[in-house]
């Protein structure tokens, strides 16, 4: 007992004095500083919401068609004399201009006919006059008032006045007939196809070619009616001097080169196809030809081109991208000094992968529209802005109590974002993830 009693004594001294120490350095130990730092933000990217003004372009494509068109056929019959050398596939033509002549003879001796059937009409009438004046002094001698019609001779007047009409009429026919032999252009223009060859036979109405005009062709467009409206154009639309149509560009690939056209719509159709419920929009371009030809290269009929047609123009909207309009008709902002998103309902007027175009009162020129995709976003929602530069480069907004905390400043880097400045590890994960989507 005598011996284990220091042993107590010894431990219980040491544990005292043990606790004591560590108690003294707990109290005299300095409490570490908390740093009152803000939680970061999402880092989100950004641009800015400019002004422009909406200038609708409508695209469609067709085929290239000559206004006019016509097939060439004699209205006689005859054998064929004669053929243009003009009249080939491809040939130019003028207006006048004889494409094909048929034999003469048969209607040139009709003529001749027709002509002494005229002779002896007028004869004949020449010779009624005369008896019915005699007849007249006749009746006058001997003393007859009020004779009938037909002893005054009228009927027989009166008949021989009509052969005499009959025999022109007929003399007019054959001039006419003789006429017709020669098959002329009824325009300037161009052969599409022939097949007449001299020493065959034409019957009338038979087809010897076809002949187009070059002075206008036009294409005609399908677009819808939502693309009608973006071109300011009523249903059965038709253009004149004091309201004209839009204005196309068509474009296509001739000879190996891409070539460019200027037109005009001209009117559209009167009704909605039936079947595509599309609406039918006529340009037309004025001396293909000549005039109107890139470089020499004409629009030719049976080329298929893409038309751009300019609609209307609304000005003075206020324009972000497109991905920052969100559920329709809302815009998520960015207010890179609280650090905050807001949200604000638009009048969206139309929106394309070049941008959304709206009005707002509440949206300002230069505020920065949110591109990244957030989840579950709320106004007041703590963000850290990363505006896409016009060179390419990231600028990092810093909310102001950053700032006042002296954590870091506005800084620009390039468009990889490989060091923000006054962004942690975590943020620098973010922005590569976001930009990534």
């Amino acid at each position: 007992m005598n011996r284990v009693l220091p042993i107590i004594v010894t431990v219980l001294t040491v544990l005292i004095i043990g606790g004591g120490g560590f108690m003294l350095l707990t109290v005299l130990q300095p409490k570490p500083e908390q740093a009152d730092e803000p939680p970061a933000g999402l880092s989100v990217f950004a641009e800015q919401v400019v002004q422009d003004d909406l200038v609708f372009t409508v695209e469609a494509q067709g085929e290239v068609r000559p206004q006019r068109e016509v097939a060439v056929s004699p209205q006689i019959s005859g054998r064929i004399s004669y053929v243009s050398p003009d009249f080939i596939d491809g040939g130019f033509i003028r207006k006048g201009q004889v494409l094909v002549r048929l034999e003469a003879a048969d209607y040139e001796l009709g003529v001749v006919r027709a002509q002494s059937g005229v002779a002896s009409a007028e004869q004949r009438l020449a010779r009624e006059v005369a008896e019915a004046e005699i007849a007249i002094q006749d009746l006058k001698e001997l003393g007859i008032e009020n004779p009938s019609p037909l002893a005054r001779r009228e009927p027989q007047m009166a008949e021989a006045r009509a052969s005499l009409e009959s025999a022109r009429a007929q003399l007019a026919d054959a001039n006419l007939a003789l006429g017709r032999t020669a098959v002329v252009a009824p325009f300037d223009g161009r052969v599409r196809s022939e097949t007449a060859n001299i020493g065959g036979f034409a019957s009338p109405g038979q087809v010897l070619g076809q002949i187009f005009a070059t002075d206008i062709v036009e294409v005609v467009l399908p677009i819808t009616d939502a693309q009608l409206g973006q071109l300011g154009l009523p249903l059965a639309f038709a253009a004149t001097d004091a309201v004209k149509g839009p204005e196309v560009l068509f474009t296509a690939q001739v000879g190996g080169q891409m070539r460019e056209w200027t037109g005009r719509v001209t009117r559209t159709s009167a009704a909605i196809n039936s079947r595509t419920r599309l609406i039918n929009v006529i340009a037309e371009l004025n001396d293909p030809y000549g005039e109107g030809a890139d470089d020499g290269a004409p629009m030719a009929p049976g080329l298929f081109v893409t038309a751009s047609l300019q609609g209307d123009r609304i000005e003075d909207l206020k324009v972000a991208p497109r991905g920052a309009i969100r559920s329709g008709n809302q815009i998520y902002i960015g207010d890179p000094s609280d650090g905050e998103l807001h949200i604000y309902e638009v009048d969206l007027v139309y929106s394309d992968p070049d941008g959304a175009w709206f009005h707002s009162d509440e949206v300002e020129i230069g505020d920065l529209a949110l591109t990244s995709p957030i989840q579950a976003a709320f106004s007041g929602m703590s963000i850290t802005v990363l505006e896409r530069m016009p060179d390419g480069s990231i600028k990092t907004h810093e909310p102001q109590r950053n700032r006042e905390a002296g954590e870091g400043q506005d800084t620009e880097t390039d468009e990889t974002g490989e060091a923000l400045a006054g962004t942690d590890s975590a943020e620098q994960a973010s922005l590569t993830s976001t930009e990534g989507e």
